[in-house]
C-alpha cells in the first residue's frame, strides 16, 4: 500500500469498512496540510519563474495610465469578485506610508446596478453597461476568472477595447477565452487545474503588481492627482 493510499484510508476509513482512528487521522490531516502548502509553494515558484516579465509589463502599463491621470476598474464573479474588490482597495487605500491613493473602482460592488442590468438585459452585461457610463479612453480594466470563460468579463473586455482602455486579466487553466480572445493587452495565466492554487497566485500577483506600480510611479508622485 502506498503512502498516499494509507493517507486516504486514514482520512476516509468509512469507505473501506473501517472506523476512524484519531491519532492516525490527525497524522494524515497534518500530512495533508504540509502537502497542500508545498504544492502552493511549488506552483508559485513555477508561475513567477515563467511570468515575471509579463507581470512587469502589466505594472508598466498601470503606471503609465496613472501618470496620465486615468483610473482602473476591476471585475470578477463569485470568489473572483472578492479578488476584484481586494485589488481595487489596495490602490485606493495603500497600506505603505508615503504611497498615494490611486483611483480604482470595483465594478462588482454596486448590487443595485448589477441586479437592475441582470434583470433587464441579462447578467452578461453587468460590467459592460457600467463601462459605458464610466469608462474613458486610456483607463484600465482588470478582470479575474479562474476559468477565463466568464461571459460577462468577455463582454466587458469587448466594450473596453471599443472605448480604448488598457485591458488586463488574471485567469487559470489554459487561460480560456480570455487568453484566446485577443481582447487583453496583458493576460496572466496560472496554468493549474486547482482553483485554490489559481486564486492564491492571483492574490500574490496583484500584491506584487501594486508594489511594482508604485515603484514605477515613484518619480512622478508629486504630479499625481485623482480624477473627480
Amino acid at each position: 500500500m502506498s503512502d498516499n493510499t494509507e493517507s486516504l484510508h486514514a482520512l476516509y476509513p468509512f469507505l473501506h469498512g473501517q472506523k476512524k482512528e484519531p491519532v492516525q487521522q490527525n497524522a494524515a490531516l497534518l500530512d495533508s496540510i504540509q502537502q497542500k502548502a508545498e504544492h502552493s509553494r511549488a506552483e508559485k515558484k513555477r508561475f513567477f519563474a515563467k511570468n515575471g516579465a509579463a507581470l512587469l509589463a502589466a505594472a508598466t502599463s498601470l503606471a503609465k495610465l496613472y501618470q496620465q491621470q486615468h483610473r482602473l476598474y476591476s471585475m470578477g464573479n463569485g470568489g473572483s469578485s472578492c479578488d476584484a474588490a481586494h485589488f481595487a482597495v489596495e490602490f485606493q487605500h495603500p497600506v505603505t506610508a508615503g504611497r498615494p491613493a490611486l483611483p480604482a473602482h470595483n465594478l462588482s460592488a454596486d448590487n443595485a446596478m448589477m441586479t437592475a442590468v441582470g434583470n433587464d438585459v441579462g447578467m452578461a452585461q453587468i460590467f459592460s453597461r457600467q463601462l459605458e457610463a464610466y469608462g474613458q479612453a486610456g483607463d484600465g480594466l482588470v478582470g479575474f476568472s479562474t476559468s477565463g470563460n466568464s461571459e460577462n468579463l468577455l463582454k466587458a473586455y469587448q466594450k473596453a477595447k471599443q472605448i480604448g482602455m488598457v485591458t488586463l486579466g488574471f485567469t487559470g487553466g489554459d487561460g480560456g477565452e480570455m487568453r484566446r480572445s485577443g481582447l487583453l493587452d496583458h493576460c496572466l495565466v496560472v496554468e493549474s487545474d486547482s482553483i485554490h492554487r489559481v486564486q492564491e497566485i492571483h492574490l500574490t500577483c496583484y500584491h506584487i503588481l501594486w508594489d511594482l506600480t508604485h515603484t514605477l510611479l515613484a518619480d512622478q508622485r508629486g504630479n499625481l492627482g485623482n480624477k473627480t
